[in-house]
């Protein structure tokens, strides 16, 4: 039986205050690490979360730095923290691309780098077309992730990721900073059918485990670029 995932957006970043995206691969403001404080007290009430098996973060630097401050309960208990290159943002502006992995693993060594994708942090050339910020390079990539979880034996899996992808690449819904939601793995159907998820009716018809994102829905690829957009900076 596949897992279920407990799927988390980031705290607030210095780009999510100041709206300035050229800031790279930024950090949590003092604000974000207040919200780390309040989400960590919701998942450790959740009693799924409580289950956690395995907690996958985006290598991202505010990412781990949530996934740090809110989980760390588990990661005491012995559950594995797994950096993966897939679960990263969309774009490719600054504020969007990671910093390489030496670097995060200098200052963060309690995660596992080693199946982060050896391209990372590239998301423009031919190398990283697999990160590239298209429509179908996102939709392709959201499924790839979901493949990679669906075929895991743990039962619960936590995923703290960003809101672009998790909202058109994977889930069709809004994430606050600092945010999550319960899903399942829909039924499969026909073989090569897509990956799909459903959402906990809580988190769904809270707006999120602790209430705070907005409960209507996009569809999956909305607002995306069909081709490879110029980025400055």
């Amino acid at each position: 039986m596949p897992p279920t995932l407990i799927l988390v957006r980031h705290a607030q970043a210095e780009h999510n205050a100041t709206k300035d995206y050229y800031i790279h691969d930024p950090d949590l403001t003092k604000p974000g690490r207040e919200q780390c404080a309040e989400l960590r007290k919701g998942l450790m009430e959740d009693p799924l979360a409580q289950q956690a098996e395995l907690i996958i973060t985006s290598p991202m630097r505010r990412t781990i730095q949530t996934a740090l401050d809110t989980v760390d309960w588990l990661i005491e208990k012995g559950v594995k923290i797994q950096a993966d290159a897939h679960w990263q943002e969309n774009s490719a502006k600054p504020c969007d691309v990671g910093s390489a992995i030496s670097k995060v693993a200098e200052e963060f060594p309690s995660i596992d780098y080693s199946t982060v994708d050896p391209v990372w942090p590239d998301k423009t050339t031919p190398a990283g077309s697999e990160y590239h910020y298209t429509r179908a390079a996102i939709l392709a990539r959201g499924q790839a992730a979901l493949q990679k979880l669906y075929e895991r034996p743990e039962k619960v899996i936590i995923v703290v990721s960003h809101s672009g992808f998790l909202r058109v690449g994977v889930t069709g819904c809004w994430f606050f900073n600092a945010d999550y939601r319960v899903f399942d793995f829909a039924d499969m159907g026909s073989p090569g059918s897509p990956y799909r998820l459903e959402q906990h009716a809580f988190t769904k018809e809270k707006g999120g485990g602790l209430g705070y994102s907005r409960i209507e829905q996009v569809l999956l690829g909305s607002d995306l670029p069909e081709e490879l957009p110029d980025v400055e900076g």
